[in-house]
């Protein structure tokens, strides 16, 4: 399990619910506040050099990884290396991800089409978001030694949270991330305790990171499908969350035959910085037995539900109407 919130690492489910769009267009005079504040810090993450210590902290817990991130013209490289918990690293080249764990020795390697890079809080180029929520710049603060713009985003209604949002000012690039509840107490925080800006990154030795050699490659059959075509749809949307992707991929059956796989469906949805994916695979009664809510720490939540013979479950960054919002609307087409 990947667990890093919303600028580094997931659960593992929630990492693969990077919304899928093509390339952002540069902000333009008729852009609102807003927008060209969301891609000035979403290019700052794509164009800045820089090294660090991420720290993440929730009622979850807390966990830290070291950053080292690369702009070598067009190309971009990325390292995540985690400071606590199970030993592991994630490897980023463009849209080329290899996981590592070390003490398995076995690689994951994957194409994730994202806009987001780390941080990654800008998952669309929609220009709807400021139907959604509202920006406030609230004054400055140094944090890890920088001085940083604040800013929060204030939701318009009540199927998402809101965020505090700290900035380096010369750059954009952010350095500190609060996710808020409906009553905008903070749920968790992800900020840099270190951070070296421009700093003398050797894209040769980050490139050799990427490395598999004496890994054992795993290569996850990730297909490109529609809900439409997996017999899915909604029947109600929800205010703002638009479908930006849907896969079919294998999964492994525990406590089944070696080598045992069935397949699960996810489809993704973002309203341009929120993102839920609904997954969905065939019933099985000896994996699938509780229905409901789990909260999983901080601003991430599950949702369960068993409709017919399928397995429907809902996860996202969200607040839990939301995610039962989607359940309730997901049905099988006639």
């Amino acid at each position: 399990m990947q667990r890093w919130v919303r600028c580094v690492l997931l659960v593992l489910v929630c990492s693969l619910c990077a919304a899928q769009a093509g390339e952002v267009t540069p902000v333009t005079a008729t852009e609102t506040p807003l927008q060209a504040w969301l891609m000035r810090v979403h290019h700052a993450a794509r164009q800045s050099v820089y090294t660090g210590t991420f720290v993440v902290s929730s009622s979850g817990g807390m966990a830290s990884a070291r950053i080292w991130h690369v702009c070598d013209g067009a190309q971009q490289l990325e390292r995540v290396e985690t400071l606590s918990g199970t030993p592991r690293a994630i490897f980023r080249r463009n849209d080329q991800v290899v996981t590592f764990f070390p003490l398995s020795r076995i690689a994951v390697a994957e194409v994730r089409e994202s806009l987001g890079l780390f941080p990654s809080l800008l998952q669309s180029s929609d220009s709807s978001i400021g139907e959604y929520y509202q920006l406030k710049i609230l004054g400055s603060e140094r944090i890890a030694g920088f001085d940083a713009e604040v800013a929060q985003l204030v939701p318009v209604d009540r199927w998402r949270y809101g965020y505090r949002v700290w900035s380096e000012k010369r750059t954009g690039l952010i350095i500190q991330l609060q996710t808020l509840d409906l009553d905008g107490k903070v749920l968790e925080q992800a900020a840099f305790s270190d951070l070296q800006l421009d700093a003398a990154v050797n894209v040769g030795k980050l490139s050799r990171m990427g490395n598999t050699d004496g890994y054992r490659v795993l290569r996850p059959d990730l297909q490109k499908t529609s809900a439409d075509a997996q017999g899915w749809t909604l029947h109600r949307q929800v205010a703002g969350f638009k479908p930006m992707g849907c896969y079919q991929r294998p999964i492994a059956v525990p406590n089944s035959a070696a080598g045992s796989t069935t397949s699960t469906m996810q489809w993704i949805f973002s309203d341009g910085v929120a993102t839920v994916s609904l997954f969905v695979e065939a019933f099985d009664p000896r994996r699938h037995q509780r229905e409901g809510v789990t909260d999983m720490g901080g601003a991430t939540h599950t949702l369960t539900r068993h409709i017919n013979d399928w397995w429907a479950t809902a996860v996202g960054e969200v607040p839990p109407g939301t995610l039962q919002a989607f359940i309730l609307a997901l049905e099988r087409k006639k």
